[in-house]
């Protein structure tokens, strides 16, 4: 039997102290919160889009960072993996929605946190709460121990696995203790930054949408002319900028590209018609409604809020009466509606982000154990590696399939 330390307390330290000590290890978790999940609580709005019940290929594809580093992990411990443990082993019912994301079938965050506490109960895991890891103990290459900031006591054991999160939503215990921890043992972290995260815009009109949600519609990003992103989806403009899942996505993909200078962005707020068809419902609006006033019948296209800021930039009076708008007038709505424009100047904060970019490098880490390549007995989870994919359950995933293969290499008898 060995013994095992695992630091932080999230999901991924939840889940590979789960499957250590069911092997017979004894596991002892270091969480520096009061609680155990408080990220994972929040998670999905409070839901907790778990995985997504994808193909086990299109996992990789929703990876933004370092996809095939995950090889092992995604398929020794896939969706349909994750989907069993939580149903049979945690006995949680789970549902699964639109876009292949899966919840608990309670809409509730607390119950996985709840499942995963049961568990490592179950298993005998040692949990210290309150109780913040100060440094690693390490000598010839090897993991000795950790030490605690507190009365700097020192614990022994035969492996740590570090399960510390990133720099998201610090609020929660995410300060980067990982990261310090990995360059204590001489290893490499690639710079950090925020990502699933909502975007800052330029323009004075898109405050005014404040609020509004749109959906179905498409997205295209450039830098000069070169096209840089494109999705479909939802989203919703902010008092400073964009956000909602569409965005958030696209923060992953074009979080570099914004500290190289501003982005163009279009949206084609009928992506569903061409600019014929477009016409052609136009003018059937316009046949019926000859004597009124354009923002009275524009209105039937948009939402409320969008209806005026439209206009402004068609640069159409609102009161003018549809008898008086002229083709060049038409042409121009509808060359808005699939060009809706805006300019991207940066993105929002670590406190607002949903997962970090960047990390401990997985050059440094064997993908098959996720045990540090100059370290032995050390290995690295979660969201502390250099690995980020895009919303839809796929960080958890990340999270899950990363700890069960520490969790299986951690405690082998070595030769």
């Amino acid at each position: 039997m060995s013994e095992i330390i695992i630091i932080g307390g999230g999901a991924a330290g939840m889940m590979a102290a789960v499957f250590a000590a069911k092997k017979g290890n004894h596991v002892q978790v270091f969480e520096k919160n009061e609680k155990l999940g408080k990220k994972l609580y929040i998670t999905g709005k409070g839901r907790c889009n778990l995985t997504n019940a994808c193909e086990t290929e299109e996992l990789f594809n929703a990876v933004c960072r370092n996809p095939k580093f995950l090889y092992s992990a995604f398929y020794s411990f896939n969706s349909q993996d994750v989907m069993d443990f939580f149903e049979k082993e945690a006995g949680i019912p789970l549902k699964t929605e639109r876009g292949n994301r899966v919840f608990p079938r309670s809409d509730h965050s607390s119950d996985i946190i709840r499942g995963l506490q049961n568990l490592m109960k179950k298993y005998g895991v040692t949990v210290h709460l309150n109780t913040e890891v100060e440094s690693l103990i390490a000598s010839e290459e090897r993991v000795r121990g950790i030490r605690i900031k507190e009365g700097k006591k020192e614990i022994l054991c035969d492996q740590i696995i570090v399960a510390t999160g990133g720099l998201s939503y610090p609020s929660t215990g995410s300060t980067g203790d990982g990261y310090r921890f990995a360059k204590s043992c001489g290893m490499k972290v690639s710079p950090c930054s925020p990502s699933l995260v909502p975007l800052v815009t330029k323009e004075d009109y898109i405050p005014q949408m404040q609020g509004l949600s749109l959906k179905n519609v498409s997205l295209t990003i450039f830098r000069g002319n070169k096209k840089v992103y494109q999705d479909f989806g939802e989203m919703m403009f902010t008092h400073y900028g964009v956000t909602g899942p569409m965005i958030l996505s696209a923060s992953a993909y074009i979080g570099d590209q914004t500290e190289k200078g501003e982005l163009k962005a279009e949206l084609d707020l009928k992506p569903a018609l061409s600019p014929e068809q477009l016409d052609q419902r136009l003018l059937r609006e316009f046949e019926g409604n000859k004597n009124k006033q354009l923002k009275n019948v524009i209105g039937v296209l948009f939402p409320a809020s969008l209806t005026p800021v439209f206009l402004e930039l068609c640069g159409s009076s609102p009161d003018k009466k549809i008898h008086d708008i002229s083709r060049e007038e038409r042409s121009r709505f509808i060359h808005l509606m699939k060009h809706f424009p805006f300019t991207i100047t940066g993105r929002g904060e670590f406190k607002e982000a949903i997962i970090t970019r960047g990390g401990v490098s997985v050059k440094e880490v064997n993908p098959h154990t996720m045990e540090s390549r100059k370290v032995q007995g050390l290995y690295f989870i979660g969201e502390v590696l250099d690995l980020d994919a895009v919303t839809g359950g796929f960080n958890l995933q990340i999270a899950w399939s990363t700890a069960y293969l520490a969790a299986q290499a951690a405690g082998n008898e070595r030769e």
